[in-house]
């Protein structure tokens, strides 16, 4: 049995050394780390963009590949990323050398929470737009908040921020924590107020089914002190089961009138989305924002409310709403050409895909909506979802479906088939076609969008970096 007696943070620490770096969140706690004056270093088994230029901003050093030579005798602390196994050579190294290791959610909590008051925001859905709009309305009253988030702020040009403030903002994730840790990573975190966005069926590597999401959840929510305040949305089913009896505060956001929180749309368009926020029934005012849908409808609400229970004016919040830019790949207008609008998200989930068609679709009334779906995720390549796609593409005028490029990764007989969602939609009478690589997607778009489209692309992946390459032809 791996011997695991150095699992903890030792009080007195200097050089630390990440594996797996450039993940999202790891590169943000590298640079986090180094802001606080830690001597940073790195390894990954490729360096990308956009993590490799924000650790090359802050000097930390990186090799590319794992290797033993990498866990140097004078390192105090390693740090090791979810998807790094026990067999991984720099893991190995750090036990036969008894250094001292964690996970990425002990470091943040130690380093980068503290003494901090964390506002975590949970859920299968929204999290990175609902904690990234909860960080900037934060910074826009003054508070100086820190954050650390899964998606890069455009107002901030970063996904994490070290302030001085009392409160920190973080996308708590319920994928498992490491090798060493096979729970999940929100559990390390005691929040002053969580938001609960949704919970379905995702991450079928790891969850053997909904109980087994729920139960996840459920132990979260049942760790909630007295003192915290857990706002729930109503409108999912999962979720009002499990917030009966708990210890904690319990408030509900969402569109029915027996919520606590409610909004209502009055208008929606490109860039400017109108409505009113309402509590206990009140109306509270009218406000805008930039984001589309009725799903960053009730992330808007969500942050509305936590932000008023921290003490937050009304007037500051209304504000930093219609300033606030949005977070990269979520509807991000990558650029138009000949009249034809590019667009990308990170949509892969089928209710994420379905809720991000609904929202651009009526954007662009003078022409027609291309739908472009890369599965890539350990969810989307099973075939758990086989059934499910096939109901979600309805309002697209167009449908492109992309072979997954790493079903080598999936059983044989758990793969999921590009080719019968194509066949599925057909059957539904919704234009779809099936392509086997990036380059003829590319080919077909160029001949056939014309003069008012917008081509929305989903991926959670580079996708080949299919918007240059196409805004490029076009």
């Amino acid at each position: 049995m791996t011997n695991l007696k150095n699992n903890r943070i030792p009080a007195q620490v200097k050089k630390i050394h990440l594996i797996a770096v450039c993940g999202t969140a790891m590169g943000a706690l590298a640079c986090m780390l180094k802001d606080m004056g830690f001597e940073v270093s790195g390894s990954d088994q490729q360096i990308y963009p956009p993590m490799s230029r924000f650790l090359a901003a802050k000097h930390i050093d990186v090799a590319i590949g794992f290797n033993a030579a990498n866990i140097r005798d004078d390192i105090d602390l390693v740090v090791v990323g979810n998807a790094v196994s026990k067999d991984n050579p720099e893991v190995v190294a750090v036990l036969e050398k008894e250094h001292y290791f964690c996970s990425m959610p002990q470091a943040i909590n130690t380093f980068a929470v503290g003494a901090k008051k964390p506002l975590l925001v949970v859920g299968t859905h929204g999290k990175t737009t609902t904690a990234s709009l909860l960080a900037y309305v934060l910074y826009e009253a003054g508070l100086d908040p820190s954050f650390v988030i899964g998606g890069i702020l455009p107002n901030f040009e970063s996904n994490y921020r070290l302030g001085q403030g009392d409160y920190i903002v973080i996308e708590g994730d319920e994928y498992d924590t490491a090798f060493f840790d096979k729970g999940p990573k929100f559990l390390h975190y005691d929040p002053k107020i969580a938001i609960l966005t949704g919970i379905e069926f995702d991450h079928a590597d790891i969850f053997s089914d909904l109980t087994h999401v729920r139960r996840t959840f459920q132990s979260f929510l049942e760790r909630m002190s007295a003192e915290s305040l857990l706002l729930a949305f109503e409108g999912n089913a999962n979720v009002a089961e499990l917030i009966k009896g708990l210890d904690c505060r319990v408030e509900t956001y969402g569109l029915d009138a027996e919520a606590d929180w409610r909004v209502k749309m009055l208008n929606a368009r490109l860039k400017l989305t109108s409505f009113e926020i309402y509590h206990d029934s009140r109306c509270l005012g009218t406000n805008h924002s930039s984001m589309a849908g009725e799903h960053n409808l009730l992330n808007t609400l969500a942050v509305f409310a936590a932000a008023r229970h921290i003490g937050i004016s009304d007037n500051t919040i209304a504000s930093a709403l219609t300033t606030f830019k949005g977070i990269k790949r979520r509807q991000e207008i990558r650029g138009q050409k000949r009249n034809i609008t590019v667009i990308d998200d990170f949509a892969h989930h089928p209710t994420a895909v379905k809720e991000t068609i609904r929202a651009v679709k009526p954007l662009y009334p003078q022409g027609r909506l291309i739908a472009v779906f890369e599965p890539r995720t350990n969810s989307s390549m099973r075939k758990v979802f086989q059934d499910i796609y096939p109901q979600v593409f309805g309002q697209a005028d167009w449908v492109c479906i992309r072979e997954p490029s790493r079903l080598d990764k999936i059983p044989a007989d758990d793969r999921f088939s590009a080719k019968q969602l194509v066949c599925d939609l057909n059957k539904k009478s919704i234009k779809a076609n099936y392509f086997a690589d990036t380059d003829t997607i590319i080919a077909f778009l160029v001949k056939k969008a014309a003069p008012g489209d917008a081509i929305l692309i989903m991926s959670n992946g580079g996708f080949d970096n299919i918007h240059e390459k196409l805004l490029k032809l076009l």
